[in-house]
This record gives C-alpha cells, structure tokens and sequence, in this order.
C-alpha cells in the first residue's frame, strides 16, 4: 500500500444538512463527461467533513458550494475538503 488512492476532486452544492456532519452533494457536471443520460441520482452524493474543517469550526449550510473529494471505489460518498467563497465558484 505505498502507493495513494485515486481520487476525483468534484465541485457541488450542498442540497441538505443531515446529522452528524454529514450533507447531501448535488455534483456539477463535467462538461468533459457529457452523458446522453440525465438520471439525478448520479449527481447527488453523500458528503462528509474532513478533519481540517471540523477542527476549524467552518460552518457549512444548506446552499453553500463546496469541493468535494470522490473515491473511484465508491462514487456515492465523498468527503468535503473546502467550502468554497461566493466569488471563488463557478458562475
């Protein structure tokens, strides 16, 4: 195990706050990976907070745009490892 983990960083959109630190992520879509299918449940993620972001006391709330890290082995959750600033997102 010398070598790391891939891992996807994904931008998105907090959609609900459930217990425990634990969040509901709409992802954006890659216009890289544009699929001929729209289904919504492969945009939205379960995201949890990093250390460095409990430890900060960083308030995530329901419409706050974030960067979320996905693994390749399990596309339905992901940590989130940066809140994003309203003049750092993606407009």
């Amino acid at each position: 195990m010398t070598e790391k983990e891939n891992k996807c960083i994904h931008e998105g959109l907090i959609t609900e706050s459930l217990s425990n630190g634990m969040f509901r992520v709409r992802l954006d879509k890659d216009k890289d990976n544009d699929n001929d299918n729209d289904n919504d449940n492969e945009d939205l993620i379960l995201g949890y907070i990093s250390g460095k972001i409990r430890r900060g006391s960083i308030r995530i709330l329901q419409g706050d745009r974030v960067k979320v890290e996905v693994s390749r082995y399990d596309s339905t959750k992901g940590r989130i490892i940066y809140r994003l600033d309203n003049k750092d997102s993606k407009d």
